[in-house]
């Protein structure tokens, strides 16, 4: 394979974006062990990133032909970093490392080749946003592959795990599939053979990799699977699923039937029942006519009911599933001894909550009892979940999940949901398209301790306003208090909008 023209006298750039446990540093070695053992002179630097998931690691390889440097009589200077629009091939191991590279200007559409995964990692600010902070992954798409000369991208971590390998050697063979380095495919394999670590699923990983790369592009969205159809063994949930196609729309089957599931797996049957009882009072209450807003209801209902107190984030702690779910995160093999700290820091009213609610209520009044629980809460402390006495306690906790319609929380949570069911049909009454507003404004309430209270606060906040403004309240403006209270969770964006509408 020759290289192309416009690289024959220059060095060939790669650019390498990878985040820490990777091995970025892995790729950019062998593409410097492939360039000095075929010819090349190779040069690689690196430039740390701020934190895991505010700034990756940026590795830089340049490659020159010995050939030519030993014509001229002297050594090429190589860059150490890489230069805006003067890059010939970047490398990305998750989707908005390659969005980066874009807005860094390493990606340009008359030269750089731009191989990227198409999974995601979150970043911190999309993971600590109010509500839904996830940037589009279509859109990133869309955006690299128009600044690209040419945009290689498929889902890289699945096929690392498939193939019981590391990222670096699907990026490896992703970049060689390309065929944009003047290296045949053996000379690739043969890079990695040498490293002599993990040879075996490396290969594996490259040759699939490079299958993908070699054969086309990968398209930009993946097709939807269908929802499978939920066959139940007991009658009692076949009846409640039966229930839900009758008294629902069948465009909003699939939303249901997920929010019956969810209700099931988070308490029993019966709640299950409550959930399409709420719910088949707001249809009487609107009619059948507004799919839309019974659609949201239904999604945003599920959503409330499945709130997250102390029982039920001890219930996700202690499942199996999720002791699976990081064992294979950290290639954990099952002869290995893995150990899951949780740092717990339950407040006062945490606890109270989790009472029954009259002796809840009486614990959350001031007297000795209540200063002695609370100095106990003052800190933290960590539960190893992964030990026996660690594991029991916390399933002690959500083996409560019997007693929960009887906690304070369980009253509250009910008294806020009618609440907020009673203030969506009554803007139904003056405005549908408000009412979808009303019912979005659940977004709000997520999470639990100090995140679920700033949630709760702006939430009603938002209410009382609400029923303040009546029906002068037009929809778009909801909806702009809404994003300025999801924009910021301790409120100020909030204050400033209701203050700019005459709504303070």
């Amino acid at each position: 394979m020759n290289a192309p023209n416009n690289l024959s006298a220059k060095p060939i750039k790669v650019a390498i974006l990878a985040m820490g446990g990777e091995g970025g540093g892995v790729l950019a070695d062998w593409i410097v062990d492939l360039g000095e053992h075929n010819g090349y002179i190779a040069q690689t630097t690196s430039v740390p990133g701020v934190a895991q998931r505010t700034g990756a690691t940026i590795y830089y390889v340049e490659l020159f032909p010995r050939d030519l440097a030993e014509q001229a009589g002297r050594q090429p200077v190589l860059a150490l970093m890489p230069t805006p629009g003067d890059v010939d091939v970047v490398l990305a191991s998750e989707l908005m490392e390659a969005g980066r590279a874009v807005q860094r200007g390493l990606v340009t559409p008359e030269r750089t080749t731009l191989v990227s995964s198409t999974h995601r990692v979150y970043s911190i600010a999309e993971k600590s946003a109010m509500g839904d902070g996830r940037v589009d992954s279509n859109e990133l798409i869309a955006h690299a592959g128009k600044a690209a000369r040419r945009f290689v991208r498929f889902d890289m971590a699945q096929a690392a795990e498939a193939s019981g390998s590391v990222i670096s050697a699907v990026l490896f063979g992703a970049l060689a599939g390309t065929g944009v380095l003047p290296f045949s495919r053996a000379q690739f394999e043969a890079t990695i053979e040498r490293g002599g670590v993990g040879v075996k699923p490396s290969l594996r990983a490259f040759g699939a990799a490079f299958a993908t790369a070699e054969a086309a592009e990968t398209p930009a969205a993946e097709a939807a699977k269908p929802l499978g159809e939920l066959k139940p063994q007991d009658p009692r949930v076949a009846q409640l699923l039966q229930r839900a196609r009758a008294e629902q729309p069948a465009e909003n089957w699939p939303v249901v039937v997920e929010g019956v599931r969810r209700m099931i797996d988070y308490q029993d049957v019966a709640y299950a029942g409550l959930y399409l009882d709420r719910l088949a009072a707001v249809r009487r209450a609107v009619g059948n006519d507004d799919s839309a807003l019974l659609r949201e209801t239904a999604r945003h209902l599920a959503l409330w009911m499945s709130y997250e107190d102390t029982i039920r984030v001890a219930d996700l702690k202690t499942r199996d599933s999720r002791f699976t779910r990081v064992r294979g995160e950290v290639r954990a093999s099952d002869k290995q001894l893995l150990a899951i700290n949780e740092f717990m820091h339950p407040r006062l009213e945490e606890i109270c909550e989790t009472l029954p609610a009259g002796l809840g209520r009486w614990l959350m009044q001031p007297h000795l009892v209540h200063r002695l629980v609370h100095r106990f809460t003052t800190s933290g402390r960590v539960v190893t979940t992964s030990s026996l006495r660690g594991y029991l306690m916390l399933w002690a906790v959500s083996r409560l999940r019997g007693i929960r319609r009887s906690t304070l929380r369980y009253a509250l949570e009910t008294e806020r949901i009618e609440g907020w069911l009673a203030q969506v049909l009554a803007a139904a009454r003056l405005n549908p398209a408000l009412a979808l507003e009303v019912v979005q404004c659940q977004r709000l309430v997520k999470g639990y301790s100090d995140t679920h209270v700033r949630g709760l606060t702006n939430y009603q906040t938002l209410m009382n306003a609400v029923m303040r403004a009546g029906a002068r309240l037009a929809p778009a403006t909801l909806r702009e208090l809404r994003e300025a209270a999801l924009a910021d969770e301790h409120g100020k964006k909030l204050k400033e909008a209701l203050a700019r509408h005459a709504l303070a």
